[in-house]
Parts: C-alpha cells; structure tokens; sequence
C-alpha cells in the first residue's frame, strides 16, 4: 500500500528522503510505504535540490517554488499524510528565539490550514527544541491546540538524533498526529542504541568530483586560531587554557555561543549542524584546522554521498542545516507505517506530556501568531463581516417568529448580541412578544 504525501516547506527534502525510504511488512503480507506526491518551498534553490533528488529531476514533477501563504489547498493532489518541518528559524538560538513575535514562528498556522483542507490520515511536524520554552512554554500549548482541534490525536517528543543513528548531537521536536477517527495512537520509536562518531561518518574519504566538496576558504588567522583549539574544543574553552595566543583570541561582549570555532571530536557525535550564522559557525575539522565542507555537513545530517544540493556554498549550507536528518526521518516514518497498519514495535513512552491548551470560546487567542499586520487587520474585519451578517440573520428570524421554541433567557442573549453587534438598539419586549 503506497501513501502519498505531501510536504510544506520542504527545503532540500531531508524528512521526504527519510519518508521514501521507510517500508513495512504488515502481518498479511501487505507493503506499506510512502510517496512524495508535491512539495512546497518558498526557496528557488531548495526546490530545485528536492526536484533533483526526490523526483530525478523530472520538470513534471509538482514541486513549488511559492509563499505557502499564497497556497490555495484545492489545487493539491489529496495525499494521505502531510509533512511539516515548519520554519524554526524564531525558535532556535541562532535565530534569537523570536517566537510567535517573529515572521516566521506563525507559519505553522499555514500548514494547520492546508491539514485541515486535506484531511490526511497523519501528519508529521518538526521543529526545534525552542519550541518547547518558547513563550513560557505557551507557543508549544497553543500549537498543540491547534493540530488537535483540526481532528488529530498528537504525540509531540523530543527526539535526540544522535540515539536514532545520526552522527550529530541534534534535539528537535516532532509532533506526529493520526487522524481521530482511525483510533490509534502513535509511541515514539526507541532509540537505535547505537552511536555513530562524528570519525565514523568522515572515515571514508569522499570521491573526487562529488557534488558540494568545495573546500570553505579560511584565512591565516583563522587556521593560526584552530591550530590552537582542541578537538571537541570552542574558542572559550581554549581561550581559558594557559598559552592561548593573545593575538588569536576572539574579544566578544554578552553571550558566548558554544558552537563558536568548535571542532568536531573524531570518536563523539558531531555538534548540531546549522544553516546559518557569523564567523565562527561552520563547523571545524578535528584533524586539519579548516572549516567543513558542505559534503561533509551532509554526511553528518546523514545525506548520502550521491545527494546533490543546488546553489551557492551558502545557499548549500543553509539547506543542509536546516534539513531533518533522513535515518531519524526514517524511523519515525517507519513507525508512523507501522502504527497505521497494525504492527507493534519497540517503542516508548513520549517525553513531552503537554495537554493542548483549553482555550476560552469566542475569539481565539494565537499569542500574537499573526504572520503581518495586513493579516491581522484582514483577520479582524473579516471577523466583523461575519458576525455583522450572523446578526442580521438573528434579527430577521426574530421578526419571522422563527424563535418559539427558545426560552427567555436564550432569547435575551441573541437580542443582546443583535443590539451590540449592529449598534442600534433592539425593541426586546417586542421580539420577546413575537416570539411568544
């Protein structure tokens, strides 16, 4: 049984990679699997990297080089699951944790919209562990609220890659919805328990002519600074060592960000790779002081060697770092298979045991998850339109007698609503005789 799926905000299309390469075996023989059916990604580069890989480049393929906000739902192919590594940028350290204030922590809202449109039987949803503190712990509630008010039982966890055979230290979280009618429950998988190094991913030297092994300039000063930083080290940390060159020292006021000029260690997990950042950030060689190239920033998100990423080295390196590592993608794909047909697996409890927040009836409160403020002014006077036309339909009824069968009470709350909503004033003896 083929599921197609689509994706929003794609990127180079790490989550669909892990997705296409899950299979499962039902216990009458039947073959679960997953297919990409469409894609959307507000970057040219991106989409054209996922075109490449996920669909060989095939110009037929449907892959959309678009604002998902411009996105109208009935011009997709119906799919049966809808990924959403949603932008996290406003979550992330790197991004200054904006959150729900930032422009892009409310795209989430967009996907709500098309999982709603669709009506998949599951959906999976990924973002950084910011998420989780974001607002007070607020952002991820409301999140939560809304993916389960569109009819989906959600299992939110916070997922450590380096347990699900990623050489990298990356926590993110992912939230798996099915739909409420197909009764049942997703369980995180259990962890591999094995642990690839940062030495085993790079052990094996990367061929000539592959794609993205452009070695990353660096300048005197820089190799001079690596030479005297350890593997596993940052700069803060050698800085503090006795004999640390005063002419290699990084003099920075307020936060010292530890991924700053930090070498991979051979025999640990790499740090977390990411897409975006000063000097300092790409990732640095344990062996020979020089930055990572981005063939060896996708080995250790666990892309194969023959994964072609389109664009400059800059626009390469933002896709490899903020991919969803495809082995982890994978194996919760493959979950997500199992949980749907039927078949058990080791799995365990989730670690984020959040209710999705109650919120009070009438006008929703979205901590300000508005993308613009064009979009909030359009929002509020739509809101007005439609509860100007339901009082109007009110107070017609109330004149046709087509209120009989409600009590004082009920009756006295629609005049109420009339008299506020239209501005004028409501004759409520009058009604209230009229619907006598």
């Amino acid at each position: 049984m083929i599921l197609p799926f689509g994706e929003l905000f794609s990127g180079a299309g790490g989550l669909s990679l892990g997705a296409l390469q899950a299979r499962v075996t039902a216990p009458d023989a039947t073959a679960w699997a997953l297919a990409p059916a469409w894609a959307i990604d507000a970057d040219a580069d991106a989409c054209a990297t996922y075109r490449m890989n996920l669909h060989r480049d095939d110009p037929r393929a449907d892959v959309r080089c678009a604002d998902v906000r411009a996105v109208d739902p009935s011009t997709l192919q119906p799919v049966q699951a809808l990924l959403f590594g949603f932008p996290c940028n406003d979550f992330s350290q790197v991004g200054g944790r904006r959150g729900m204030r930032g422009d892009y922590g409310p795209l989430y809202l967009e996907a709500v919209r098309i999982l709603r449109a669709l009506r998949p039987l599951a959906f999976v949803a990924e973002n950084v562990g910011g998420l989780r503190s974001s607002h007070g712990g607020q952002a991820l509630k409301q999140v939560l609220h809304d993916l389960t008010r569109s009819g989906y039982r959600v299992t939110p966890h916070l997922y450590r890659f380096e347990e699900y055979g990623v050489p990298q230290q990356r926590q993110r979280i992912v939230i798996v919805g099915i739909r409420q009618d197909l009764r049942r429950r997703f369980r995180p998988p259990a962890p591999t328990g094995q642990t690839l190094t940062a030495g085993e991913a790079l052990a094996t030297a990367i061929p000539r002519g592959t794609w993205n092994a452009e070695p990353y300039p660096a300048s005197r000063q820089v190799v001079e600074r690596l030479r005297s930083i350890r593997p596993g080290e940052n700069i803060w940390e050698a800085q503090k060592r006795p004999g640390f060159p005063e002419r290699c020292r990084l003099k920075v006021k307020g936060a010292q960000m530890s991924l700053i000029y930090r070498r991979l260690h051979p025999d640990r997990p790499a740090f977390t790779i990411v897409g975006s950042g000063g000097g300092g950030t790409l990732g640095y060689h344990w062996d020979e002081p020089r930055p990572l190239t981005n063939r060896e920033r996708a080995r250790l998100q666990g892309f194969p060697d023959w994964f072609r990423f389109v664009g400059s080295p800059s626009s390469v390196r933002r896709q490899i770092g903020m991919a969803v590592p495809p082995p982890a993608a994978c194996l919760i794909a493959e979950a997500l298979l199992r949980t749907l047909a039927g078949v058990s697996y080791p799995s365990i409890e989730p670690n984020i045991c959040i209710e999705p927040e109650r919120l009070r009836r009438g006008r929703p409160r979205r901590l300000e998850a508005q993308t613009e403020p064009q979009r909030a002014a359009s929002y509020r006077a739509r809101r007005v339109t439609e509860n100007r036309a339901a009082a109007t339909a009110v107070e017609a009824a109330l004149q046709r007698r087509m209120a009989e069968h409600l009590g004082d009470e009920d009756l006295d709350l629609l005049v109420r609503f009339v008299s506020r909503t239209l501005g004028r004033q409501v004759d409520i003896p009058r009604a209230l005789a009229m619907a006598a």
